[in-house]
C-alpha cells in the first residue's frame, strides 16, 4: 500500500471518529460539517474533502452507527438457535449497559433525520428489515425445535418481537427509573413465555387434491 493511501485511510478514519464523537454528545441535531471540522482541529475544507454535503454526512454516521452497535459488547455470549437466540437477539437491542443507553439515544434521535430525507428513509428501512429477517431466522429455528407453536407466521412473529422490543427501548429511555435492566429482562423473558406458550394445533395440512 502506497504512503498516499495510507495518510488517506489514516485521515478518513480520524474524520469517522470526529463524527462519532460529535453524534455522540450532540446528536444528529448537532452534526454538521463545521462541529466535525472543530472536533478534529482541522479546516471546514477538509471534511468537505469527505462529505459533499450535510446529507452525505448523516449517511456516514449512520453507517457508523450500525457498525458500532454491531460491535459492542454483548450481554451475554449469543445463543446457538432457536429460542435463546431470540432472547438473545432482544436482549442486544435494548438499553441494558451505558455504552446501550447511548446507543438507542443517538438511534432514536436518527428516525426523524432519515423520515425527512427519502435516500435516508430507504437505508433506514432496509436495516430494519435486516433486524426482521435475524428475528425471523431464529423464530423458525424455534419452531422447528418445538419451542414455539409451529402453525404461527414466522414473520408476523418477527415484526411483533421487534415492535414490542423498540416500545421498550422507548420507554426504559424516558422512564430509566421505572425500566432498569432487570426489568426489562424480566419483560423481554415474559413476552417470550407468552408467545410459546400460543396454543398450537398442529402444522398446517395440504389441502385436499
Amino acid at each position: 500500500m502506497s504512503p498516499a493511501r495510507t495518510d488517506h485511510d489514516a485521515r478518513r478514519h480520524d474524520v469517522s471518529e470526529a463524527v462519532w464523537r460529535v453524534l455522540a454528545e450532540h446528536g444528529f441535531a448537532g452534526l454538521t460539517l463545521r462541529a466535525v471540522a472543530a472536533a478534529m482541529g482541522a479546516s471546514t475544507g477538509l471534511v468537505t474533502h469527505y462529505f459533499a454535503g450535510k446529507h452525505e454526512l448523516i449517511a456516514h454516521a449512520l453507517d457508523i452507527l450500525e457498525t458500532r452497535t454491531r460491535q459492542r459488547p454483548r450481554l451475554e455470549a449469543p445463543a446457538a438457535t432457536g429460542l435463546p437466540a431470540l432472547r438473545t437477539h432482544l436482549l442486544d437491542i435494548l438499553p441494558l449497559t451505558p455504552d446501550g443507553v447511548a446507543m438507542n439515544r443517538i438511534w432514536v434521535g436518527s428516525w426523524d433525520v432519515a423520515l425527512s430525507d427519502p435516500a435516508l428513509f430507504a437505508a433506514q428501512a432496509t436495516r430494519y428489515e435486516r433486524i426482521r429477517a435475524v428475528l425471523r431466522t431464529a423464530i423458525e429455528d424455534a419452531q422447528r425445535l418445538g419451542e414455539l407453536p409451529a402453525r404461527a407466521d414466522a414473520r408476523r412473529l418477527a415484526t411483533t418481537a421487534l415492535s414490542f422490543t423498540h416500545g421498550l427501548v422507548v420507554q426504559a429511555l424516558f422512564a430509566p427509573e421505572r425500566f432498569p435492566p432487570e426489568h426489562q429482562i424480566e419483560l423481554v423473558d415474559d413476552f417470550l413465555a407468552t408467545l410459546a406458550a400460543e396454543p398450537d394445533h398442529g402444522r398446517p395440512t395440504d389441502p385436499p387434491v
